[in-house]
């Protein structure tokens, strides 16, 4: 399969820089970020990371959008929380998505079964642009109404499908009941776990399903390509995997936060936190294409847990590393001992005073626990875990 365009091709050194030229353009734009110097894209570590909370916290100082700087508006949408995202049908494929539609096989022949929905929030728009991109017609079926998304998918003659990865099954299970035979060969999928057995069930019914990792705030950001070996980043964004609770980037292989700085000038968003863990993966996709990849969505970075009635937050963990610089990395762990709940501290170091360990846990955290040395902890992201049972 031909790729979407060179950008996909690019050398290491050639995507950094124009990604760095990118950068510098919009840093001007986002109240956080305004005045820092930025000569490589590793400096971007300098910068605060945005969460939510805060753009949230910006937004209703200052409606709609928090003080960035916006242009090209054609649409407003609204996220739970609530917070609020521009984007735009009138300046091409402006949340990315045409890129992963191409990955997946949809071009100008296809008729693509839009199962995203369209009201408030942004998907529909966003795999309907995607769509428009690649040259394919779009149903914009939205969601619900089964009976009716079977007769039109029967009826129009789609053949690719666009929507969170279960509701596809929806639609077949129901063609099937209904004596339907429908022409789905790809589907493009998103806002939900794509589950092996799942997607071989659509591999048996002669449907390849490929998935992306997309969000309202930053469009397309990684995709799967027909080689199935991790998602691929996408050329529009800088993403980086942080140690949970700081904004320190972590090395490929090892599980942390998922930050990404959108390279929109539309839109910009520097260091953006996700709160999805993931983690880089060495190599190159076996596709071609050169640009870095991430294993998938592998959890929540947000794993505030109550302990002792008390809150511990990834934050307070960090803050526990940083005042002892022999420290490499802890994890707290909540378990219980009768009725009482148990805080132990897992730390690995090399050297140090666990006596000095426990009187910092103690005014960090807030509360006594256990100091535990260990020589490993698990590549799984977490600094918090919680292992009473709640059965």
């Amino acid at each position: 399969m031909s790729h979407y365009d060179e950008l996909e091709t690019r050398s290491a050194d050639e995507r950094e820089a124009a990604q760095l030229a990118a950068l510098k353009k919009q840093l001007t734009q986002v109240p956080d970020a305004e005045g820092v110097r930025i000569d490589s894209l590793s400096d971007l570590a300098r910068l605060p990371v945005l969460r939510k909370s805060k753009l949230a916290e910006w937004q209703a100082a200052q409606r709609p959008f928090g003080g960035i700087r916006v242009s090209n508006v054609t649409h407003m949408f609204q996220s739970p929380g609530p917070i609020y995202e521009p984007g735009s049908v009138a300046s091409g494929d402006w949340w990315r998505l045409g890129r992963f539609l191409h990955a997946a096989g949809i071009g100008t022949t296809d008729v693509v079964q839009n199962c995203f929905g369209y009201h408030l929030t942004p998907a529909g728009h966003m795999f309907e642009s995607g769509a428009r991109a690649v040259g394919a017609v779009v149903i914009p079926a939205g969601t619900g109404q089964t009976d009716l998304q079977v007769r039109a998918a029967a009826d129009l003659g789609a053949t690719a499908y666009a929507g969170t990865p279960d509701y596809l099954k929806v639609i077949l299970d129901r063609a099937d009941a209904m004596g339907e035979r429908l022409g789905f060969t790809r589907a493009a999928v998103g806002g939900g776990a794509l589950f092996p057995s799942l997607r071989q069930e659509y591999a048996d019914r002669g449907i390849l399903c490929l998935q992306c990792y997309a969000t309202a705030d930053l469009g397309n950001i990684a995709y799967e390509s027909e080689a199935q070996e991790g998602m691929i980043l996408d050329e529009g964004v800088i993403v980086e995997i942080v140690r949970p609770g700081t904004g320190d980037p972590l090395p490929a292989g090892e599980v942390g936060e998922v930050v990404v700085t959108a390279l929109n000038p539309d839109y910009p968003l520097i260091r953006f936190a996700t709160g999805d863990l993931s983690a880089m993966m060495e190599g190159q996709s076996p596709c071609g294409r050169t640009n870095a990849r991430i294993k998938g969505w592998m959890g929540r970075a947000d794993q505030t847990t109550k302990i002792k009635g008390m809150f511990v937050r990834p934050e307070q963990v960090a803050e526990l590393v940083a005042r002892h610089p022999e420290m490499q990395a802890a994890r707290v762990v909540a378990t219980r001992d009768g009725e009482m709940d148990v805080m132990t501290v897992q730390v690995r170091a090399e050297g140090g005073d666990e006596a000095a360990w426990s009187d910092s846990v103690a005014q960090v955290l807030k509360m006594k626990g256990r100091v535990e040395r260990v020589e490993t902890l698990p590549n799984d992201g977490l600094v918090i875990e919680d292992r009473r049972d709640y059965g």
